[in-house]
């Protein structure tokens, strides 16, 4: 199963690889990694149907936020489930988030263990 992680900060991507590691290593999961709204979405558009299933996306981004990119997966992509991440968990961003359609919300730094809960929840779901 294919998922999509969103944040402009690079260093993202080895936190991820690292503590998803074992989930990887049995072929449960792939990661993929944009570093922008817009390459998520081109990423989303380069295969029919696109092979992600589930999308990590930080909300704080220059240019496309994670607010933006939320609307716009759900609007061309409403199969995908979305789970947003913020570094502020303020009530704001996280009623924004819950009411365009994420399915969950992270804050920074990010619980593994609740993100690894969620990720077996998704496999046993497309099981």
């Amino acid at each position: 199963m294919k998922f999509l992680v969103v944040d402009d900060e690079k260093d993202v991507e080895m936190l991820f690889r690292q503590k998803l590691r074992k989930e990887i290593r049995s072929g449960a999961i792939e990661l993929v990694f944009a570093f922008s709204g817009q390459e998520a979405l081109d990423i989303l558009e380069s295969t029919q149907p696109p092979e992600v299933m589930y999308i990590f996306s930080d909300i704080n981004m220059p240019g496309m936020s994670g607010l933006q990119l939320l609307e716009k997966v759900k609007t061309k992509f409403p199969q995908i489930q979305v789970s947003m991440i913020s570094a502020y968990g303020d009530s704001e961003n996280h009623n924004k988030a819950m009411g365009s359609g994420a399915k969950e919300f992270f804050t920074k730094p990010i619980d593994f263990d609740s993100l690894k809960s969620e990720v077996e929840q998704i496999i046993k779901e497309q099981a």
